[in-house]
């Protein structure tokens, strides 16, 4: 194990992507992810990697996927407003099948918001921002020591099941700093995408089962192939086949859905008898496994569930460990999640929510258990 360090959240997310192995970083610095910028232009280029600051959050995300295209593991890194604009290219690269990392340091927001305070208001956009019918991976760290984790884990995803995958920080989790200890290399799963061994001739960029993906030969490499935002078939080429384009469609939910066992991660804390869970994910959880802890030295069973996999949301766990229980959500919005957790458990919630710019406190959850 490394020296401990005192350490922000985005320098642990910046070095859980030189582990997971990142060569390109394209991005236009913006409150608060700016510093992942920052660091990675001084680092990569010591490795071996690229930096580039581009014009803006489009062509941020495009050449991200452009460098992924060539074999570069790739990132980008935006809040807010910038990750409005990233979401066309975004759903280019969900349809292109092209590995790569988005990061939201959620702010609050609309538009311009309060760009310093925390907010957790973009987890629907990040699951239905860019447009059709479409699966995203996203993930929510709620410490510095896991931010450097998940980035990690985000890597893999992303090079395993050839998608982008979303890393939805929170201005807590981004800019507090803890006391952590990052492993060593060789400690931690680093996982590349896989290679053809077909030769150029036979090479087709798209020829894969329903529930996986093919192979992603490098630009640059010998392999020459079409890459298109229309929906395409085997080839990569367009189609207008009915068969070709359902098939494309439903592949790219399905390879995401049936892997949901590899995919889903997730946290309980006092589960085992409790008749009360309180459900939070990033910067709140926090607040909510202090309130969890003040609650039961009252005299109440209560539990937290936290998803650290946020899309796909963790439907069976949440079901087996909250069901006919008396289910609290805490967020930083007006509500997203409880949505979504409402669909899940078919019975009413109760919300603890905080739009002001201000962390949830522990003492406004433990309000809610008890009635005040």
């Amino acid at each position: 194990m490394n020296k401990p360090k005192l350490m922000q959240g985005n320098e642990a997310c910046v070095a859980g992507a030189l582990a997971a192995g990142i060569g390109f970083y394209a991005g236009y610095p913006i409150t608060p992810s700016t510093e992942i910028a920052e660091l990675l232009a001084e680092a990569l280029p010591k490795r071996g990697g690229y930096f580039i600051q581009m014009e803006d959050e489009i062509s941020s995300m495009g050449a991200t996927i452009g460098a992924s295209l060539t074999g570069k593991k790739s990132m980008t890194a935006t809040s807010g407003p910038g990750f409005s604009l990233k979401q066309e290219n975004l759903g280019f690269a969900v349809m292109t099948e092209v590995p790569c990392v988005v990061v939201n340091v959620q702010r609050s927001g609309p538009s311009t918001g309060v760009p310093t305070a925390p907010s957790q208001g973009d987890v629907m956009q990040a699951r239905w921002g860019t447009h059709g019918d479409h699966a995203i991976i996203a993930l929510s760290p709620s410490s510095v020591r896991e931010a450097f984790d998940v980035t990690v884990r985000a890597f893999n995803l992303s090079e395993k099941y050839r998608t982008p995958v979303i890393l939805l920080f929170d201005e807590i989790v981004g800019h507090m700093r803890e006391r952590i200890e990052i492993p060593e290399a060789g400690s931690y799963e680093v996982i590349d995408r896989a290679k053809t061994t077909l030769p150029p001739s036979e090479y087709l960029p798209y020829d894969a089962p329903m529930d996986g993906v093919a192979p992603l030969a490098p630009f640059g490499t010998g392999y020459r192939f079409h890459v298109t935002g229309l929906t395409h078939d085997r080839t990569g080429f367009a189609t207008s086949k009915p068969k070709e384009i359902d098939y494309k469609l439903r592949r790219l939910v399905t390879k995401i859905e049936m892997n949901l066992d590899d995919i889903l991660q997730w946290e309980t804390l006092g589960c085992d008898d409790a008749d009360i869970i309180i459900v939070a994910y990033g910067g709140t959880a926090r607040s909510a496994k202090a309130a969890m802890e003040m609650a039961r030295e009252k005299g109440y069973k209560v539990g937290l569930f936290r998803p650290i996999t946020i899309w796909p949301f963790p439907e069976e766990p949440l079901k087996k460990i909250s069901a006919g229980k008396r289910v609290i959500v805490a967020e930083m919005n007006l509500g997203q999640i409880a949505l979504e957790v409402e669909r899940v458990l078919r019975q009413d919630i109760e919300k603890v929510n905080r739009v002001d710019g201000e962390p949830l406190t522990p003492q406004e959850i433990v309000d809610q258990i008890e009635g005040v």
